[in-house]
């Protein structure tokens, strides 16, 4: 062989890791929920089993209906976990969109932005768009938020762009294409509070008091120089004027402690002692009339939290004569099985569900039960005492 043929042989020897190491490989889309907002402490196997229909409804219901502290601090909890999606969630930005926008809707607008940060699509997925929009107009960029009403393909026809391009036309000093739009907007779907702000807006003329409802709201009256501290601002609002994360409940059960030898208390720290619940259930059965509904909701509530009661401790119980909750019966039993199934995810989103339904004063007795219940038998053990905590605050 030839010094040259050699010399040739040896640099295509050295050359061939080389081309292995630039081939392109196919980056696998990314699901809905992979996407840590924050460090939760719930397992990667949260979604494990969890049904992707049930997801696609009870998101977008988390995103509009206000619940109870517990409840909020729960669903924040669990829509802020980066674990492996239900299957089906891969390449579903309305999904991914839904979720950051229940989390700005419950006041975590810092871990919804990290989760939106990472979803690619934008342009494509009005949901997706919407919810990085809103995102935008809370942290004040509204630059940032008509570019992307700008560049949406899909879904543009909807009555939030045609608010949002309404109020970024006025920003750009287009007053004639912001009127024609405001107007459009205004008769497809009238929004008093809006048209007042806009109006205002378009006529320089005198707005009235800050609106704090939501991104745009925010964006408009901020615009206007209102006095933003006269308005209550929702939730994601809130957590953008204060630029902190939020507060988590704290339950006082020092009302109901009395009557139950600390027991209320005592679960802050971890579940009830098998014995005190049996004293419960036994003198919540034995009550005088007077005390006798509330020392019952109690070991309801205490009793949910327990793995396996005693033959004595289950006849007590059902001759309580507290009511079914207001819940859907499907609910409950698709709740019930979750919980025996230890599918955390499912469980969970089916108790949000049942308290977004109740709204701000949280789920009835009935089905408050059946939530600590079902989440103690899925694992969540510190959220199903959480809730065991509101009800007992909550006992008269």
């Amino acid at each position: 062989m030839s010094r040259r043929a050699l010399i040739a042989g040896l640099l295509l020897l050295a050359a061939a890791p080389v081309r292995a190491q630039v081939q392109v490989t196919s980056l696998a889309a990314p699901d809905a929920f992979s996407t840590p907002g924050r460090e939760t402490g719930l397992p990667a196997e949260l979604w494990r089993g969890t049904p992707i229909e049930t997801a696609r409804a009870v998101l977008p219901v988390l995103a509009t209906r206000p619940m109870s502290p517990a409840a909020a601090a729960f669903a924040r909890r669990v829509l802020a976990t980066g674990a492996a999606g239900p299957e089906g969630s891969v390449g579903d930005p309305a999904l991914a969109g839904a979720r950051a926008s229940a989390l700005m809707a419950l006041g975590d607008v810092v871990a919804a932005a990290k989760i939106l940060e990472r979803q690619p699509g934008l342009e494509r997925n009005a949901e997706l768009a919407k919810a990085t929009a809103e995102g935008a107009l809370l942290a004040g960029h509204n630059d940032r938020a008509c570019a992307i009403a700008e560049s949406l393909s899909a879904g543009r026809e909807a009555v939030y762009w045609l608010r949002l391009r309404a109020f970024c036309q006025a920003e750009a000093g287009e007053l004639g294409p912001a009127q024609l739009t405001f107007d459009l907007a205004q008769t497809q779907a009238r929004d008093a509070t809006y048209g007042r702000l806009m109006a205002a807006k378009l006529a320089a003329a005198a707005a009235g008091a800050a609106s704090l409802r939501h991104g745009l709201d925010y964006a408009l009256s901020k615009s206007l120089n209102l006095d933003l501290t006269a308005a209550k601002p929702a939730p994601a609002v809130a957590s953008a004027l204060s630029g902190e994360a939020p507060v988590e409940p704290i339950f006082d059960v020092s009302g109901i402690d009395a009557a139950l030898g600390g027991l209320g208390t005592s679960l802050r720290e971890g579940p009830p002692p098998p014995g005190g619940v049996s004293a419960l259930i036994a003198a919540a059965a034995e009550a005088d009339v007077k005390t006798r509904a509330r020392l019952q909701g109690a070991a309801l509530l205490v009793a949910a939290l327990v793995p396996e009661l005693s033959g004595a401790d289950r006849t007590r119980l059902a001759g309580f004569a507290t009511p079914e909750g207001k819940g859907p019966v499907g609910r409950g039993l698709a709740l019930e099985a979750a919980g025996v199934g230890r599918r955390m995810g499912e469980a969970a989103l089916l108790a949000l569900w049942t308290c977004a339904d109740a709204g701000p004063g949280g789920p009835a007795l009935g089905d408050r039960v059946r939530i600590v219940h079902a989440l103690a038998q899925a694992g969540l053990m510190a959220d199903a005492r959480m809730f065991a905590l509101e009800g007992l605050a909550g006992l008269k």
